[in-house]
């Protein structure tokens, strides 16, 4: 998902001119970074994962491999990614890569422990690969970014509030203070699913309003956020396993088509600093800084 996410990004960043290299090299770098992220997360939970049922059988909680290896290779995996970033596409996108990086173990991690909005923190670092992408085809983060940004972070919330619905007893096991632990009747959990699923219909429209992409765009978006709108008022509506598990199917679906969707139907460049070719030269970091 992450690299689906940052190589849109940078398709729509680069508008009609893409640096095919400049995409590849940015995308593993992003993807380092983010496996090394998630490795290290596993690290700092590995007693958690110890209690759960569906993450005790994972590599740490059954003594496969020690924690002493378990970190060098997360912190290893997640520098070499950096360095790239930093080397060879450029420092803006290295910088977003570490603020997501940190804000993802020194933040979101901890506090999952101790508060349902954890949820929503974590849909900050979350939602960076997609912007990362952009920077990394024009050097800057601009208007088009954010509104990739903002539809990344508002498609997270009703996905993994039912998430949190569906693993509610499991995450009780592991001590864990989400949304669908603290609220056992899950009325906040189904009324946020549909408050973030709405704030999506406007956000997912934001690329048409900046010229990034079309009608043909502007229809899909439509449809497929009313879908998962409607999947999230079900939800909403029954409260029970199998509406939760079919919001969380048409999250998974959703993404994917609709970045498909925006990709397709991209514009050319329409920020000046795109206007003269790629803003990423593979070997030259400083480009559009």
């Amino acid at each position: 998902m992450v690299l689906i996410t940052s190589g849109a990004g940078f398709l729509l960043g680069s508008g009609g001119d893409v640096d095919i290299r400049a995409l590849v090299v940015s995308s593993f770098g992003i993807w380092l970074v983010a496996g090394g992220t998630s490795a290290l997360n596993q690290v700092f939970e590995r007693d958690i994962d110890a209690r759960m049922h569906r993450t005790r059988g994972r590599a740490l909680p059954t003594g496969r491999v020690t924690p002493a290896a378990a970190t060098w290779f997360s912190v290893g995996l997640a520098a070499l990614g950096v360095g790239i970033l930093a080397a060879f596409v450029n420092p803006l996108t290295a910088l977003l890569a570490v603020v997501a990086l940190l804000s993802y173990i020194l933040v979101y991690t901890p506090m999952k422990r101790v508060s349902s909005l954890s949820t929503l923190v974590g849909a900050v670092p979350g939602a960076l690969p997609i912007l990362g992408g952009w920077t990394a085809a024009t050097g800057s983060m601009d208007p088009g970014g954010w509104a990739l940004f903002g539809i990344l972070f508002f498609w997270q919330l009703p996905h993994f509030l039912a998430l949190a619905w569906i693993y509610s007893e499991d995450y009780r096991r592991g001590g864990l203070k989400m949304l669908g632990v603290s609220d056992p009747a899950g009325r906040q959990t189904r009324h946020q699913s549909v408050l973030y699923a709405l704030a999506l219909l406007p956000t997912s429209l934001l690329p048409v309003l900046l010229g990034l992409t079309g009608g043909f765009y502007a229809f899909a978006a439509l449809l497929l956020t009313g879908a998962y709108l409607a999947s999230a008022i079900c939800f909403a509506a029954r409260a029970d396993s199998p509406t939760a598990r079919g919001l969380f199917r048409v999250s998974l679906l959703y993404l994917p088509v609709l970045l498909l969707f925006l990709t397709l139907d991209r514009a050319g460049p329409v920020a000046t600093n795109m206007e003269s070719g790629p803003a990423v030269t593979i070997g030259n970091p400083s480009v559009g800084m």
